[in-house]
């Protein structure tokens, strides 16, 4: 049988740091390698790249299309897919999956969707691969919402969670033709490495946590360090919270070195109060890269802003995790979130903070209620119905407390102070002085996408042009949840 595995294009990446990442489909490709090991033909496709869903259905005949939906952001890019792929292959059973789609599935509750999968889709599709391949009933597939002729039903949740390490390594060949077109901020290409799964802690505004039970699954150490030693020289780890164990991120660190595993680049991400308890391990990874960049939720620059999205760490604890990470010679990366109830003097205390700690490499996106969040449950009586495009981290979906022309001016005079700001500190020439001429283009390009982030113009422009036209609330949670195009 024949299966295909689409990576759509998000759609609207006009603004934020889109165009500085753009990483392999891993799931997919952990998916592929989980199917061929079942002897399934698997073909990968990444719609960000050409050509197009209908010439892939073209030349690989599948019987069963699956489609990753990892963000709210792309429901109606999926939704769309979906409907391609019915049209060019009516008989193929159409599968959507990935974060959001487990996360909040309800958007994807379509006609021309036939199951969503709400769990592990290494395990889950190679069992529908196997139901529909020999003709058994798919309510007997676990981790499934169905749809039937009598409405969308759930099938069992799997027994237990995926052992992550039943699952061969990913099988990267299957997109190896884009490796050229994957890049994370200055380096490309890059590959991205998975060595553990979930988080254990409760961050209002995060949904890993909620999907996962705050639960965290660990690949062994012998499976990470083939997949690190068989990956490229700039790696890009997935995890959402690296060094959680730290006994575990010790041996694997050694365990590396033994291998003789040493990159130009790495890139993790992980807490500020993680770090600071953690000096000694972070002096025995540093030796792994040339370059090694953590990335930090830094999210507010006040212990207030902190409490009210339930961080459970202290901007002492920022402070202190910035000086330890430079001591040891890491890079600060960052994001802050810019809460659309502001007060214009909440903007100023970020801006000093910023100034003294010197985070200028900080993003900063606006505090979005993503779906499968407690966040989202209690402000979606706030929200109007629109599209889910929206939800990108950086439109408004309700007024700001200065209204949104104000929010916009200082939130572009945010960026301005970010070292993306060209006419800044860092000019587009010192850009290009740190890479190689051959990706002068490629930087070049990006750098100018991002300018835009400067100018409250842009986002006005943009907030006119997709702000709701109507009153009716987001999602009813009285009733039945919304299923339709556009929220």
């Amino acid at each position: 049988m024949n299966i295909l595995l689409l990576r759509p294009h998000p759609g609207n990446d006009r603004f934020g740091l889109g165009p500085f990442f753009r990483v392999e489909p891993l799931g997919l490709e952990y998916i592929g390698a989980a199917l061929r090991a079942k002897g399934y033909a698997v073909t990968a496709a990444d719609l960000r790249f050409r050509p197009g869903a209908a010439t892939w259905i073209r030349r690989s005949r599948p019987r069963l299309v699956a489609i990753s939906c990892l963000h709210a952001l792309e429901y109606e890019r999926v939704v769309e897919l979906a409907r391609e792929i019915r049209r060019a292959s009516p008989g193929a059973f159409i599968l959507v999956g990935g974060h959001a789609a487990a996360a909040f599935p309800a958007p994807l509750e379509v006609p021309e969707v036939d199951a969503l999968c709400l769990d592990d889709g290494e395990e889950i599709v190679p069992l529908l691969a196997e139901a529909l391949e020999k003709g058994r009933a798919l309510g007997e597939v676990p981790g499934l919402r169905l749809r039937t002729g009598e409405g969308w039903v759930s099938t069992p949740a799997l027994e237990r969670q995926t052992c992550l390490d039943l699952v061969p390594l990913p099988a990267r060949e299957l997109v190896e033709r884009h490796r050229s077109g994957y890049h994370c901020l200055l380096f490309k290409p890059v590959w991205l490495v998975e060595t553990a799964r979930g988080c254990p802690h409760r961050c209002s505004f995060c949904s890993v946590w909620q999907l996962y039970g705050r639960s965290c699954r660990e690949r062994s150490i012998a499976a990470v360090v083939e997949d690190f030693a068989t990956a490229g020289d700039a790696i890009f780890v997935a995890d959402d919270l690296f060094w959680h164990n730290p006994a575990r991120s010790l041996e694997l660190a050694e365990a590396l070195k033994r291998r003789g595993v040493f990159k130009r680049w790495i890139l993790v991400q992980t807490r500020t109060d993680l770090i600071c308890r953690s000096a000694d391990l972070m002096a025995a990874w540093r030796p792994l890269a040339k370059d090694f960049d953590i990335f930090l939720g830094l999210e507010a620059a006040t212990d207030k802003g902190l409490a009210g999205i339930t961080k459970d760490s202290g901007v002492a604890e920022s402070v202190e995790a910035v000086r330890l990470a430079r001591e040891l010679r890491y890079g600060i990366n960052g994001n802050f979130l810019i809460d659309p109830d502001w007060e214009e003097d909440d903007f100023r205390d970020l801006w000093e903070f910023v100034a003294r700690y010197g985070l200028q490499r900080a993003g900063f996106t606006v505090l979005t209620p993503l779906p499968g969040t407690d966040f989202f449950r209690e402000v979606a009586p706030r929200i109007a119905r629109q599209s889910w495009s929206n939800f990108d981290m950086h439109h408004l979906l309700w007024e700001p407390r200065v209204g949104a022309r104000r929010f916009f001016e200082l939130y572009a005079e945010t960026w301005r102070r970010s070292i993306l700001n060209t006419s800044g500190e860092k000019g587009i020439v010192d850009w290009m002085r740190q890479v190689r001429p051959s990706q002068i283009p490629y930087i070049a390009r990006v750098l100018w996408r991002t300018q835009r982030m400067m100018k409250p113009e842009a986002y006005l422009r943009e907030y006119e042009e997709s702000r709701p036209r109507t009153t009716e609330p987001l999602v009813d949670f009285g009733g039945a949840a919304w299923r339709g195009g556009v929220v």
